[in-house]
């Protein structure tokens, strides 16, 4: 099979077109026909070898962890799906397998595609949504009526955070370049700060809950505009955010969280529904072909990219409208 994977740690150079063995059929798992992957910074971060204590050195490594397609075949032991069913799914980031013809996924981390996407659309889903999801359900415990901020708003993981913190009934500000305030409302965001223009933690609004979605601000910068048991959640796993969590874990008032997402088919499920009921949409930048994979990483690593960046495996699902 055609895949994009890399021999060495290194710039986006080092990403090659491959002709690789297909995956084998396993008991417990779904062979799929990818139509569509995405690039989330993990990757680049992974390729970059920032990662390699956990990625380990066994070459060649096919990077991606989203992907939609199309299941062709199924193990013994799989109840739930069939040949022929489109589905999408969130590989582990450390394992990947994405930019391939081809991959062999767990049923459990399986979702049926959103019926109102393509796979284009569907592919910018997994990872970005199911990290917003996780941070503001599971970990937040999001009510309604809350006031929350998304630092990073119009980047993938944000566009997803503040379609559903809107849809859980919180009062959402944004924080963002003024160039995606238009996208900002496009979402329903309550209110939006230019970061270029305005420092949120200097602001005299406060917060019960805020997401920093780009891992651009510590604990102890937004402690001040958080409410008396206000929230921080991280997407970034440094040692002082590691630090925060657990010292504030043990004390009351405000609480420091990391996020760091678990690929469940049952959270794309309830994704699936969100989007099918038009509360959230993916928010797509560019889509690239997969022969072009290295470009679509050096776009995603300007990180000025807005919404998802999209890798088409099958050039007919080029299109994300």
């Amino acid at each position: 099979m055609k895949a994009i994977a890399i021999n060495q740690y290194g710039s986006a150079d080092v990403l090659k077109v491959m002709e690789l063995p297909e995956p084998e059929l396993r008991p417990d798992g779904l062979k799929v026909k990818i139509h569509a992957a995405s690039v989330n910074p993990i990757d680049w971060k992974l390729r970059q070898g920032q990662l390699k204590l956990l990625s380990g050195s066994n070459f060649p490594k096919i990077l991606g962890s989203d992907l939609a397609g199309e299941v062709v075949a199924c193990g013994d032991r799989i109840t739930t799906f069939k040949p022929g069913d489109e589905i999408y799914a969130f590989l582990n980031p450390l394992a990947g397998g994405a930019y391939a013809e081809y991959a062999m996924i767990p049923e459990a981390i399986a979702c049926f595609k959103p019926k109102n996407l393509n796979y284009s659309q569907a592919a910018a889903v997994p990872l970005a949504a199911t990290t917003a999801l996780q941070a503001l359900r599971d970990l937040g415990n999001l009510q309604g009526a809350q006031d929350v901020l998304i630092n990073g708003a119009s980047g993938g993981v944000g566009s997803f955070a503040v379609q559903i913190a809107k849809a859980f009934g919180a009062r959402v500000t944004g924080v963002c370049s003024s160039r995606n305030f238009e996208l900002m409302e496009a979402l329903n965001c309550d209110r939006m700060i230019d970061y270029k223009a305005e420092n949120f933690t200097q602001l005299p609004e406060k917060y019960d809950l805020i997401f920093d979605a780009v891992g651009q601000k510590t604990f102890r910068q937004c402690k001040r505009v958080l409410k008396r048991r206000g929230l921080y959640i991280s997407t970034l796993p440094s040692p002082q955010t590691l630090i925060q969590v657990a010292l504030t874990s043990f004390l009351p008032g405000k609480t420091c969280k990391l996020v760091l997402a678990q690929s469940r088919g049952s959270d794309l499920a309830y994704l699936q529904s969100l989007i099918e009921t038009e509360q959230v949409k993916p928010v797509c930048d560019r889509v690239f072909p997969l022969a072009e994979t290295a470009d679509a990483h050096r776009y995603s690593e300007t990180k000025r990219a807005v919404g998802k960046i999209i890798i088409a495996v099958i050039e007919t699902d080029l299109r994300t409208d």
